[in-house]
């Protein structure tokens, strides 16, 4: 454990992770929103170290190294003593993992050597995936590495209570709960692009759902599509994250991938429910941005997104299969669907901002540079600022 204090004028807070490329999802607008809260309303100077075609320099606080490709577009290292000596010659007060692979173990050896705190913030429910995948031998070992990996970090943060719950079950300590959040000024319903439908080719009275994110495995758009092939007229399923605009058939269409925060909002904001697939998923951050468009959200009662989705602001499937989801879009719409995306709203509001969510996070960089409670607020500046 590290025990170092960060200097009195603020400290440099550096994020690394492997999970970041130009098209991934919720942890790469994870790290890019919480670089641009931190940069308008705290005292932290903040870093992402991230990979890339070439080594570069900081330039809008990303630091890029050198990574040959692996798939999907990530990149892992090789070169890992010259990305050492390149992360410590950023002078971190404290340093951040997103992620629990390569990447991590630099982290804690960098950490170790300047003697600074080190945080783990879990994003990936590994140890529920590789039993789910390859069986409980599979979660069993991936519990045992995670220890071993977790075991070096002063803190280990979880989006969610069932990630959270994963990992103390596995052994880890100290976990603690880190919400994630969403800018309820950027998802809003205002921003819905009124010429959404015309541009389909749907009718003023299709009832549209919304799928938005990676077209992983994981997110199980088969069921997707078995839902929409299941619910027929008047529903029409929308895709967001594809390579191209294509129309799947009479049921589905297609949308490229969208990396503006606005466009995302314009589109969602225009439909009408936002559907969601994943059994595996550790917060849900795109289902918390359509709610703060306004739509209600469907979702199968697995993972984080159990958490998020209650009748006030959606419907849950019965089971995790294409006719519960289908069966549970009925429900929602045999409900007033406005009142529903009211509550929505009114949720995101209460309990995502993204202001409570880093305020929490600053209190734990703080309480790790052994800083006083006085302190942590002097790190924030006012919310006009």
């Amino acid at each position: 454990m590290h025990n170092a204090s960060a200097p009195a004028s603020g400290p440099h807070l550096v994020d690394a992770t492997l999970f970041y490329t130009p098209t991934s999802g919720g942890v790469r607008r994870y790290l890019l929103t919480k670089h641009e809260w931190l940069r308008r309303h705290s005292r932290v100077r903040h870093t992402l170290f991230v990979p890339g075609p070439v080594d570069a320099g900081e330039a809008g606080g990303l630091v890029e190294f050198a990574s040959p490709h692996l798939r999907a577009g990530y990149r892992c290292p090789v070169r890992l003593p010259s990305l050492r000596r390149r992360l410590a010659s950023l002078r971190p007060d404290l340093l951040e993992a997103g992620d629990p692979y390569l990447m991590a173990w630099q982290v804690v050896a960098v950490a170790d050597r300047l003697g600074i705190p080190a945080v783990a913030f879990c994003h990936s429910d590994i140890i529920n995936l590789a039993e789910t995948r390859f069986g409980r031998t599979a979660g069993r070992a991936t519990s045992a590495y995670l220890r071993s990996l977790y075991g070096h970090f002063d803190q280990v943060l979880a989006p969610s209570r069932i990630v959270a719950e994963h990992l103390e079950a596995a052994g880890i300590r100290p976990v603690a709960l880190q919400p994630l959040g969403v800018d309820a000024d950027v998802f809003l319903p205002d921003r819905r692009d009124p010429r959404l439908r015309e541009r389909l080719g749907l009718s003023a009275s299709t009832r549209l759902l919304c799928f938005a994110g990676r077209l992983a495995p994981e997110k199980n758009l088969p069921d997707l599509l078995k839902m929409a092939d299941i619910l027929g007229e008047p529903y029409h399923l929308l895709i967001v994250g594809g390579e191209e605009p294509l129309r799947l058939n009479p049921r589905v269409s297609v949308l490229p991938y969208e990396p503006e925060q606005r466009a995302v909002a314009a589109i969602l904001g225009a439909c009408d429910a936002f559907v969601h697939a994943g059994r595996q998923e550790t917060f849900g951050l795109v289902a918390v941005e359509a709610m703060a468009c306004g739509l209600p959200v469907v979702a199968y009662p697995a993972g984080a997104l159990e958490e998020l989705v209650d009748r006030e602001v959606g419907a849950l499937a019965r089971t995790t299969t294409p006719a519960a989801l289908a069966e549970a879009v009925h429900d929602l719409f045999d409900q007033d669907v406005a009142l529903l995306a009211s509550a929505a709203r009114r949720r995101v509001l209460e309990r995502h901002s993204w202001d409570a969510a880093f305020g929490q996070l600053l209190r734990t960089y703080a309480r790790l540079l052994s800083r006083s409670s006085l302190q942590v607020e002097e790190l924030v500046l006012s919310r006009a600022a």
